[in-house]
């Protein structure tokens, strides 16, 4: 009976062939393409309401009408093509399967023409064609029915391996499929770039720009303590030294469809003009060690020096050591409950120990000290609630050491009595920051622009790689450059 369960699942793997739409070739997958579509029709919401659609009309059409420039020229043509671009400041751009493609801003804000970002769109329209999450899927899929057929025999290697396996696919749409893969999508981006009227060689240019991006951005997280956020599609080598990737765009240059091809970097700069540069106005925005909200009209100051990162369940704060850490949570108030009881029945803390109404505000809160599980394990914390506009805001603060908590549990206090409405002022810095397009002028320099800029310590390096003039170069006068305001 063993063998002949094994016979079964090999028998229904083989018989699932079908043709590649790039080589032509038979392959084994196992998903049609009707499933395919369908995957990425139910899973298209779930991306949208992760990261939220970029509120820009005239900018999502433009991203539409390039990417399907490029889609009409590739092998999977019939497919109905959906650009989207996403409100994130993450550098990254990626595919589901059945044509759904997201570009985020924050991955625009680096690019310098419509042939740079038809580069992206064509990569990605690459790993469509070429139906890369399919066959990622089909090969964990497999590997699994042969885990499966293994663990008939050797139990041991059941439940753990398989579920590592099935991890496979969801991981490669934001972070990559393996070189292998994201060369043969540098190809089919080149040939699509080319046939659809741009230089080919924009591919090897936008990589240049992602990989000066990166390598930054890795050093800025090691010294940041966090974990860097690149675009899966950059490799360990710099473009200009890969000979591989050097000669896979090499070959779509000899296809000559126009005697001059489209750069569009007046076009392409006059779209960005305006975007939102750096964190969501949506989510909230950062300023140093200060975080706004326009939409919920609140603002808080965290402990001066303190990393703040930002997501939708949460706004954290850390120390530079990282030995003492901040998170403040918001929701809803449906109950009238006071701050002390929201606590105990809300948030389901145990004993309350040093507690009483929060001195120096004049919201409803309460503060306390509780026994409970924080990211350095489980230990005393101080806990806070405050009401404001029908909201439970609750803020937790924490200390490595045990025996530091008593040092840092005023910060904690301090931080949450600095919760307030927006103040007028405050709220220009609650709209966050955008690119604006001007002209050099003469005598114009990277690190002159980088003291007028609102940008941290990193403003300098910020500029030259928004412009494509990292590390050293400089604006020529007249030039279009970029500037954050």
């Amino acid at each position: 009976m063993r063998y002949l369960l094994g016979a079964a699942a090999i028998a229904g793997v083989i018989s699932a062939c079908a043709t590649n739409p790039v080589t032509g070739g038979k392959e084994l997958v196992l998903m049609s393409e009707e499933q395919e579509i369908a995957l990425g029709r139910e899973t298209d919401p779930q991306i949208r309401r992760q990261y939220g659609v970029h509120d820009d009309p005239a900018l999502q059409a433009y991203v539409q009408r390039v990417g399907e420039r490029l889609a009409v020229h590739s092998h999977r043509p019939g497919l109905v093509y959906r650009f989207t671009v996403l409100d994130s400041p993450d550098v990254n751009a990626f595919a589901l399967p059945g044509g759904y493609v997201y570009i985020t801003r924050g991955i625009m804000a680096y690019i310098n023409s419509e042939a740079e970002l038809a580069a992206v769109l064509g990569h990605e329209i690459g790993h469509v064609t070429a139906r890369h999450s399919v066959r990622q899927y089909t090969a964990a899929t497999a590997a699994g029915i042969g885990a499966s057929i293994l663990s008939v025999f050797v139990p041991e290697l059941g439940g753990q391996l398989g579920q590592e396996l099935l991890n496979v696919i969801g991981n490669a749409l934001l972070s990559g499929y393996g070189r292998e893969h994201e060369l043969e999508s540098d190809r089919l981006g080149a040939e699509y770039l080319a046939r659809g009227g741009y230089d080919s060689g924009a591919m090897i240019g936008v990589i240049g720009i992602l990989k000066n991006q990166e390598e930054f951005e890795k050093n800025r997280a090691l010294a940041e303590g966090r974990k860097p956020r690149i675009y899966h599609g950059v490799f360990a080598t710099h473009p200009s030294n890969d000979r591989r990737l050097q000669e896979v765009v090499g070959e779509a240059r000899k296809i000559k469809t126009l005697a001059a091809p489209r750069l569009g970097r007046e076009e392409y700069l006059q779209q960005l003009n305006g975007i939102v540069f750096g964190d969501s106005v949506r989510e909230g925005v950062r300023h140093g060690a200060d975080f706004y909200h326009r939409d919920l009209d609140f603002a808080v100051g965290f402990p001066r020096g303190w990393r703040l990162e930002n997501s939708p369940e949460a706004v954290t704060a850390a120390s530079r050591d990282g030995d003492a850490i901040m998170q403040l949570r918001l929701e809803d108030l449906n109950q009238r409950l006071t701050p002390r009881t929201y606590m105990q029945e809300r948030l389901k803390l145990g004993a309350l120990k040093r507690e009483g109404p929060l001195e120096g505000t004049s919201l409803p809160a309460h503060t306390a000290v509780s026994f409970i599980t924080t990211p350095f394990g489980k230990r005393d914390a101080r806990v806070t609630v405050l009401y404001y506009n029908n909201k439970a805001f609750a803020f937790f603060g924490a200390a490595r050491d045990p025996a530091a908590f008593d040092k840092t549990d005023p910060l904690f206090l301090t931080t949450a009595r600095s919760l307030r409405p927006l103040a007028a002022r405050e709220r220009r810095l609650a709209e966050g920051l955008r690119l604006r397009i001007r002209g050099a002028a003469a005598g114009d320099s990277f690190a002159e622009l980088a003291k007028k800029s609102p940008l941290n310590q990193h403003a300098e390096p910020i500029l030259r790689l928004l412009n494509d003039k990292f590390p050293r170069g400089e604006p020529r006068a007249g030039e279009k450059i970029k500037i954050v305001e």
